[in-house]
């Protein structure tokens, strides 16, 4: 689990390689709802950023879209994408950072990311958000699922502790910002914010497990988990802390538009 390192994995890879299919904080059924808002079609030239283990590319592919480009800057989760890929003439991986993709500007209809900008500092998020809006053409779609704050005027104390709980326990420095936060940036990027979700931030609960993963996925996920005392220990820790700070941690799904120019 370490890489050979003392310093234990973020804990998204973590639950992928103990067989966890969805790592969104708002659960499978915040990215359908995302998805549906975004309404990707065959005419969609679709990029997702980070597509980890490729769950939402499934869905997204589902649409046979025109085009698809998963952008991943790490190896990890590349090997379950491209097999999901494999057979799709009209879809690629490319290793690239989501703040600067090498990609041409107006290339797409519909850029996709989810639970990864909450790992990034503001100036990272204003960034990938920049790139997000250079790559759409206008009249584009930006979907995001990312981690959340409530209320709006959450305590900036709360807000200081979450972060450094978050931080100790999953090992990423995670910001989750709130709804109105989130909102801004994706207003100051130039985007037109069309649709707003939410729901709660129960990522570890079991009764958020079997809905994400199914039945058989679910005792696959805990059958590993039993096995790997260290893994079980951490993956207790870090749902001690979710519950801890449930009052304030959830997870929003937004849709933001590109404008037509004029």
């Amino acid at each position: 689990m370490n890489n050979g390192e003392n310093k234990p994995a973020p804990g998204h890879w973590l639950l992928a390689k103990l067989g966890k299919k969805v790592l969104r904080p708002g659960g499978l059924a915040l990215t359908q709802r995302l998805l549906r808002a975004a309404s990707p079609s065959t005419n969609d030239r679709i990029v997702e950023f980070g597509p980890g283990v490729g769950t939402t590319a499934k869905l997204l592919l589902a649409a046979q879209p025109r085009s698809y480009t998963g952008i991943d800057p790490h190896p990890e989760g590349s090997a379950a994408v491209q097999q999901i890929i494999a057979n799709l003439d009209s879809a690629r991986l490319v290793a690239a950072d989501a703040q600067d993709t090498g990609l041409e500007a107006g290339s797409a209809d519909l850029v996709v990311g989810e639970a990864m900008l909450t790992m990034q500092g503001e100036k990272a998020k204003r960034a990938i958000m920049a790139e997000a809006f250079r790559l759409l053409a206008p009249g584009g779609r930006y979907a995001i699922h990312e981690l959340g704050l409530r209320p709006d005027d959450v305590p900036a104390q709360a807000e200081e502790e979450i972060r450094r709980a978050l931080s100790r326990t999953i090992n990423v420095n995670a910001r989750p910002l709130t709804a109105a936060h989130w909102k801004s940036l994706l207003e100051d990027a130039g985007f037109t914010v069309t649709y707003q979700d939410t729901n709660p931030m129960a990522l570890l609960e079991p009764g958020r497990i079997f809905a994400d993963e199914g039945v058989v996925g679910a005792l696959r996920f805990f059958t590993n988990v039993a096995r790997n005392p260290r893994a079980r220990a951490r993956l207790l820790a870090m749902r001690k802390v979710f519950r801890a700070h449930q009052e304030h941690l959830c997870a929003f799904a937004f849709v933001a538009v590109k404008p037509h120019e004029g």
